[in-house]
């Protein structure tokens, strides 16, 4: 067992949940690295020095470069907007430091391309926060799947539904802004990760994107709103299977509409984080008239479950996501192995996201 000094830029709402899975994962999972909370970065001395005293770092900087360069800091975490993350990667991996860096990966497809170049020629570990489909439900999901038990696949239904900028009296605030914090950029890449996760490539797709509310209060009057509400494309992956992808930040009633459905020759999945400890299983086999969806309550029978409750039906949460996603994180680094979803992996997601705005802007299919 060893310590790692880790940095982490963003002390906000993600940079929170970050500092906390970073402090239990060692408890929590045994993990053989142990991380040292070293450095803690936000956009003024004031909120850094808060955030330290909060999260228990030993050090509170300013300057994301500082952080970096620090010789104590040996991984960085990223939890700060999306433009800010390819300078911060490219200076880690320059200097031989491992990253994981929040989702999106960068500000768009250049910014993910950049960084995926720099990690591989760095060999320095590199992950991506995809945190939702950890769920021990949708780790379930994906064995049932690579295994065969649903047979030819033949559709795939997912979508990333919430409710925050659901009031069109709500005022306008950073969201309203930048193509990364639309639906396409904000919440989309949770649900592409997944369909990428559970079915494989998407091999071509036809998008359609809106802003509902063109305008915002704001505090001299109304604001243009200059980013996405809705999107949606539907798309046909690389095994044949059809599939329909939606995402909405106007999505009156939905707090984390992070759902998907998955039809097969033998069985057919449904899953809701709004109800994560749970999946919906459809055999097709006994009696019609015995035949229906049945309920499986997660428990210590399924992936990472044990280490939080040895009690089925007690679940898991938020939190325990981000936890799971640190001991990755640890193993990639211990290992030297890569670790699912890498960098190249939030790659995908980009493109994804890229090939869904172009064709939305043509009115075509485009293939990836």
């Amino acid at each position: 067992m060893r310590n790692i000094g880790i940095g982490l830029v963003g002390g906000g709402y993600m940079g929170k949940a970050h500092a906390a899975a970073l402090s239990a994962v060692g408890a929590v999972f045994d993990t053989p690295l142990r991380p040292r909370l070293e450095m803690i970065c936000a956009t003024s001395t004031d909120s850094a020095e808060r955030y330290r005293r909060a999260y228990g770092f030993a050090r509170a900087t300013e300057d994301w470069r500082v952080l970096v360069a620090a010789p104590e800091v040996e991984a960085v975490v990223i939890a700060s907007p999306q433009d800010t993350h390819r300078a911060i990667a490219e200076l880690a991996f320059s200097l031989g430091k491992p990253v994981f860096c929040e989702k999106p990966l960068g500000a768009g497809l250049a910014d993910a391309e950049a960084m995926v170049a720099a990690a591989e020629a760095s060999g320095c570990a590199n992950m991506v926060g995809f945190n939702y489909i950890r769920t021990p439900a949708s780790q379930f999901a994906r064995a049932l799947i690579a295994r065969g038990d649903l047979g030819q696949i033949s559709w795939f239904r997912g979508e990333h539904t919430e409710d925050f900028d659901a009031d069109p009296a709500k005022p306008a605030s950073w969201r309203s802004f930048g193509a990364a914090n639309g639906a396409m950029g904000d919440l989309a890449p949770h649900m592409i990760n997944a369909a990428l996760a559970l079915m494989g490539p998407i091999a071509k797709l036809s998008t359609d994107i809106v802003t509902v509310y063109n305008s915002r209060p704001g505090a001299d009057g109304p604001v243009s709103v200059t980013n996405d509400d809705i999107g949606q494309f539907m798309c046909r992956f690389q095994n044949g299977a059809m599939g329909h992808l939606s995402f909405s930040r106007v999505a009156t009633g939905r707090k984390m509409g992070y759902a998907y459905e998955v039809t097969g020759s033998k069985a057919a999945i449904r899953f809701d984080q709004e109800d994560q400890n749970a999946l919906w299983l459809y055999k097709a086999e006994g009696p019609e008239a015995e035949r229906g969806f049945r309920k499986i309550l997660i428990g210590p029978e399924h992936p990472d479950y044990l280490a939080f409750c040895q009690g089925p039906g007690h679940g898991t949460g938020y939190q325990d996501q981000i936890l799971i996603e640190a001991r990755d994180f640890l193993r990639a680094i211990e290992t030297g192995q890569p670790v699912w979803p890498t960098f190249r992996d939030g790659l995908e997601v980009s493109r994804v996201i890229a090939a869904a705005h172009a064709s939305h802007a043509s009115g075509a299919w485009v293939a990836l």
